[in-house]
């Protein structure tokens, strides 16, 4: 079985905040942030102990954010930082307008907007932004080939750090639970990983959004 690590990446001051952050500001982590990101590694280092002793790659959202927790993880797993495949299709849903604010802000702008995303987030777009259909119609092109070639081996594994939709929508779909409940039914926190392992056969999920120990905001 090969494995995947579904990594959202670490702590921000927009996560601390509760405000969104998405495409438009691409903000670095928080110190915390760096040492949650190494906790982060050092946590996928012993799960690939007893998982696999093979081929790993690691694919990284291009975001300041992701590769600095990308960069945290390798460094835990004698990984080095160039050998991180920037995919630029995990980027993080554009959230338009709603950029920087906090779901009472966006609820006060655009109330019936704002309601109908929260009822239906994969089929609603954010005022001059993107949809969680849009976001996993380019970053599942991305993740869907890297599943089936740890499919194709038992001892492949891959780490994948990207954003809070992009891990919500993956593992939505993994569990085959209906996409218009995302973000009510699947948690990413900060510094969390999901790990699916893949066969022939299929896949199972073994771990969602495990934090490594000391939490979310290190």
């Amino acid at each position: 079985m090969g494995s995947l690590f579904l990594v959202r990446h670490a702590t921000t001051e927009a996560s601390m905040a509760g405000v969104n952050l998405g495409q438009r500001n691409d903000a670095p982590l928080t110190d915390g942030g760096q040492r949650l990101a190494e906790r982060t590694g050092r946590a996928i280092r012993s799960e690939l102990q007893w998982l696999h002793d093979g081929e790993l790659r690691m694919v990284s959202s291009p975001a300041l954010r992701c590769r600095q927790t990308a960069a945290g993880i390798a460094s835990q797993l004698d990984l080095a930082a160039e050998a991180v495949e920037v995919e630029a299709s995990l980027w993080e849903i554009d959230y338009g307008a709603w950029e920087g604010l906090s779901a009472e802000e966006c609820q006060a702008r655009d109330p019936d907007l704002r309601r109908r995303w929260d009822e239906d987030p994969y089929a609603t777009a954010a005022p001059g932004g993107e949809s969680g259909s849009d976001v996993a119609a380019r970053a599942f092109a991305v993740l869907s080939p890297l599943e089936a070639w740890l499919a194709a081996g038992r001892d492949r594994a891959a780490i994948a750090v990207t954003h809070n939709h992009v891990v919500r929508l993956r593992v939505t779909a993994l569990l085959q639970l209906p996409m218009a409940e995302y973000r009510r039914r699947i948690q990413a926190d900060p510094g969390a990983y999901t790990l699916v392992t893949f066969s022939p056969d299929g896949h199972a999920i073994r771990r969602i959004n495990a934090l490594p120990v000391g939490g979310a905001v290190g």
